[in-house]
């Protein structure tokens, strides 16, 4: 077993903190870690260090400098959760949930590497706002796991040091970094880090996967509680708010995207998001949901009748959709690629469609893709093009949208490739329409 070095330790000595309560429901290991201010959640010395000792080794010489992100404004933006989320790229490396700090890294060619991490240095009268912050201390030290701790400050003088090819972030996380800016026009052999940190992050290692699992298992939940809710006549916000309550009460850090939840013909909206309608008896409720969990995030969508109970029509639809999916899934192992999924399900729905959908086949209703990558991001970064890979994780979600019928069937899952074939992830939420008419017909009962 590998050791975790809790945040506990430091936030006994630094301020007192009360225990989040545990989250209830069979979602495998959890451990309560007292918050810190700007930290987060236990940070995994073992993985995070793995991850560096990589990425400079297939590197081989150059420095390496991730800024962390910045604190939003309360008073310019419209936050939704917390003014604070850190850039994927410096969580990869670090697991370190603090703002304004700086990674640098540096490998000298011959097998030699430092780490360095920069840390602003801690202003007792703001914390009266923030709550404790992390500094540049051995503290720091000893909860990332990173020997080598300064203040920002000290930072320019190191890159002035830095020997070979400079690695850069350049994304849209980065654009306004003004250290950044002046680096890439400064005449130096600047390069971008992205693609080969995202490479990296398209194989997922155990670390990831207890991050993942726990976010879709905690989803998954929350979509169980929504079908239970459920009732003619409640608005979609009221749906809504049973999933949102549901994935906050067991553990969610936030959620992993805004909340789709369109019943009748906002059903067929894709992104719909307003959440605004009153439900009617006979809608199909299309949720598209999922939960955050220390930065990784869950996607799945189910759609389901709001009273409870398919009609013939809705059910021969959904079927098709269902069948079409796990014509995908059942394809998954290693070395295939995500466009022959995308082929296999439309397929399925072109030869099983017979007359559902007219003289032509129901596969002119589905118009996205069938998936795509998850992790970090609920689109997450990789190459669509590289054969699948045990680690590997993604969405496949067909869907039939009939905007003349007034209603839409979408069903995502989350999956795993394994070394033998592939894990459906997200098994603990209903998908088939006897499941999901039983879970809404037995909440009913408990009325």
């Amino acid at each position: 077993m590998r050791s975790f070095i809790l945040l506990g330790l430091v936030a006994v000595s630094l301020q007192a903190q009360q225990k989040p309560a545990q989250p209830s429901g069979p979602i495998g290991a959890w451990t309560p870690v007292p918050e810190l201010p700007g930290m987060g959640r236990a940070i995994d010395i073992p993985a995070t260090t793995a991850r560096r000792q990589a990425l400079l080794a297939r590197l081989g010489k150059g420095t390496v400098l991730i800024p962390a992100a910045h604190e939003r404004d309360l008073e310019v933006d419209y936050l939704q959760d917390n003014d604070f989320r850190q850039h994927n790229t410096f969580f990869y490396f670090t697991q370190l949930e603090t703002q304004d700090a700086w990674l640098l890294m540096t490998a000298d060619g011959a097998g030699g590497s430092e780490v360095v991490l920069f840390l602003p240095p801690r202003v007792p009268m703001r914390e009266r706002w923030t709550g404790v912050r992390l500094g540049p201390d051995s503290i720091a030290a000893r909860l990332t796991g990173i020997a080598t701790v300064l203040p920002t400050d000290s930072l320019d003088r190191r890159l002035r040091r830095a020997r070979g090819p400079l690695y850069l972030p350049l994304d849209v996380t980065t654009e306004h970094e003004t250290r950044i800016r002046d680096l890439v026009y400064s005449g130096r052999d600047v390069r971008n880090i992205r693609p080969v940190v995202d490479s990296m992050r398209l194989v997922k290692d155990a670390e990831e996967l207890g991050r993942l699992r726990m976010a879709v298992t905690i989803s998954a939940m929350g979509h169980v509680a929504a079908m239970r809710a459920a009732r003619p006549g409640m608005g979609e916000y009221e749906i809504e708010a049973a999933f949102e309550s549901e994935v906050r009460r067991q553990g969610a850090d936030r959620l992993g995207y805004p909340s789709i939840v369109g019943s009748g013909i906002n059903g067929t909206t894709l992104h719909y998001d307003t959440s605004r309608r009153q439900t009617a008896d006979g809608d199909i409720v299309v949720i598209d949901a999922a939960a955050e969990y220390g930065q990784y995030t869950a996607d799945i969508t189910r759609s389901w009748p709001v009273n409870g109970k398919f009609t013939p029509r809705q059910k021969e639809i959904y079927d098709l959709v269902l069948g079409s999916q796990q014509a995908a899934i059942d394809a998954v192992r290693p070395g295939i690629r995500m466009a022959t999924l995308d082929t296999i399900a439309r397929n399925y729905m072109k030869t099983n469609s017979g007359k559902l959908c007219g003289e032509s086949s129901c596969d002119r209703y589905f118009i996205h893709g069938l998936g795509h990558w998850i992790g970090m991001d609920v689109h997450d970064v990789g190459d669509y093009s590289t054969p699948l890979a045990p680690g590997m994780a993604f969405t496949i979600e067909p869907g039939i949208y009939i905007p003349e019928e007034g209603f839409g069937v979408r069903i995502e899952d989350d999956i795993l490739v394994t070394d033998t074939g592939h894990e459906l992830l997200s098994a603990g939420a209903p998908r088939t329409t006897e499941e999901i008419e039983k879970v809404m017909r037995e909440a009913r009962k408990k009325k």
